[in-house]
């Protein structure tokens, strides 16, 4: 649940990558003559996106009021319905309400039949697939993504909704393909915030920190670096450096005072420290500005791991009702541990073969099945998700109870014990549980295991020495010559083996 997080605004930043791409470059309306005002909230917007960059919410709304406006005059326009889909799009990404995504659905349907894609409408099939992204239609944004990149291969903004695709589909590999690709075709901090999501899947902490920080430097306008600083605080969070986190997401609150990725942020971290009635207070206003399905679930359990069992349920039912899009591993987890598991696995199978086999969908799959009592299953799925590269104290977590159930409990043991390496606090209810159960495992045995142990070897007999009274003679071993059998005598108990 908590890995999803870098996702997200990974994300956002690939819709303003399909903006960047669909944004017209000019403003019809407001070209005068003489020397050009300052710009107004539109055209930043404009110019934010033609440089890859997210514009405010402020000035995206400004757009989108902007190209309604024109396109009631200028209904013929594709390139504005494609840019106008695009922002419908980006906006509701990144305030969470999917009530913008049939408005981008028709505009951008109305863009190619303005102009259809075999005339070289590569905007509004480059809107659709990000579009299909933030469903969580991951077959639908690769199909699209991957007409543009046949039709345009050069066209930098495709690769961003491929990256998400491909990551959502489980094929990591066409993903680093593809980011690699992009690497290529353009730079800036869009780039280098793939580039950080393409090494922390893999397991590179330090370059992903790096990348990231780049992403903040190059960062052109204060939306953009806010979503850069929560970023890096993501990124904090899962390696367990809590203060550098809390730095991190306050710098990024300090540019846009309502950012609901580092309001959500600072919650989980404040809750780890311990600062539970700030965590509650940041939690309430993460879910009035960003309220997003796995959210939702985080802010639920904290309530519930500090006993306001009613508040928790409050959270769980508005998960369950809720108008959501992507949220079939927040409802999973939601089930497998607050609910019905059995419901759960349904819910989770159906996801996985719909295709959309990411380590989060592997990871909550194996979690609802051990839950569910299938625990040789579960622990398929959770190898799955643990063996790709991501560093993940919950996945670790997971991985570790599903072995102690199965009685291996020393890599039960082990993954236990990396959950609280990698983060200690990483969850208000399953931390504490991660702790007690490597407390009852204890520490390891120095003997090593009998199937590891090196055989000791025999003494040689000696048929002059007479054999002490005392001791009782051992019994000889089958795999022992015959010769040898025979000058020991047979053993108490147990016939000689045939000789051949």
């Amino acid at each position: 649940m908590k890995t999803q997080n870098v996702s997200r605004t990974v994300l956002a930043a690939g819709v303003g990558a399909v903006l960047a791409a669909a944004a017209l470059l000019y403003v019809p309306e407001l070209v005068g003559q003489g020397p050009p005002p300052p710009p107004g909230a539109a055209e930043r917007a404009t110019i934010a996106a033609h440089a890859g960059a997210q514009a405010s919410l402020p000035d995206l709304a400004a757009l989108i009021t902007d190209r309604e406006k024109w396109l009631r005059a200028h209904p013929d326009d594709d390139a504005s319905w494609a840019a106008l889909g695009a922002a419908y799009t980006e906006r509701g990404t990144r305030i969470g309400d999917v009530r913008d995504y049939p408005r981008a659905e028709r505009a951008l349907r109305r863009s190619l039949a303005e102009r259809p894609a075999g005339r070289g409408n590569v905007d509004a099939q480059l809107g659709l697939g990000a579009l299909a992204g933030a469903r969580g239609d991951w077959k639908s944004a690769k199909e699209w993504g991957e007409r543009v990149r046949k039709a345009a291969p050069g066209r930098w903004p495709a690769y961003p909704v491929l990256i998400d695709a491909y990551n959502g589909l489980g094929e990591y590999g066409a993903a680093r393909k593809a980011a690699e690709r992009l690497e290529e075709l353009h730079a800036g901090a869009v780039v280098r915030t793939r580039a950080a999501q393409t090494y922390r899947d893999r397991g590179w902490r330090e370059d992903a920190d790096a990348a990231a920080l780049d992403a903040v430097a190059l960062a052109e306008t204060g939306a953009e670096k806010a979503a850069s600083l929560a970023r890096l605080g993501d990124l904090s969070w899962e390696r367990g450096d809590a203060e550098e986190a809390l730095a991190r997401y306050g710098g990024a609150l300090r540019l846009v005072r309502d950012h609901g990725p580092s309001l959500a942020g600072r919650a989980r971290v404040l809750a780890g420290l311990g600062r539970t009635e700030e965590a509650l207070r940041d939690w309430q206003a993460a879910l009035a500005r960003l309220p997003l399905p796995e959210y939702v679930l985080e802010a639920g359990e904290l309530y519930e791991s500090v006993g306001l069992a009613g508040e928790a349920r409050a959270l769980y039912e508005r998960l369950r009702k809720g108008p959501w899009v992507r949220a079939e591993v927040a409802l999973g987890l939601l089930d497998a541990d607050h609910g019905n598991p059995v419901a759960a696995v349904t819910r989770l199978r159906a996801e996985w073969a719909r295709g959309h086999r990411s380590v989060g969908v592997a990871d909550a799959l194996g979690w609802a099945l051990y839950r569910a009592g299938q625990p040789k299953e579960a622990l398929e799925y959770a190898k799955r998700a643990t063996d790709e590269g991501l560093r993940s104290a919950l996945f670790a977590y997971h991985r570790g109870e599903i072995e102690r159930t199965l009685e291996q409990h020393g890599p039960a043991r082990r993954h236990l014990a990396e959950a609280l390496r990698i983060n200690p606090h990483f969850s208000p209810l399953l931390a504490p549980k991660a702790a007690e159960a490597v407390a009852v495992l204890g520490e390891p045995s120095d003997e090593l295991p009998l199937e590891l142990r090196p055989e000791k070897p025999e003494k040689a007999t000696d048929p002059a020495k007479p054999a002490d009274p005392e001791k009782p003679e051992k019994p000889a071993r089958e795999a022992e010559a015959p010769a040898a059998a025979a000058a020991e005598g047979p053993s108490s108990g147990t016939p000689a083996p045939d000789t051949p």
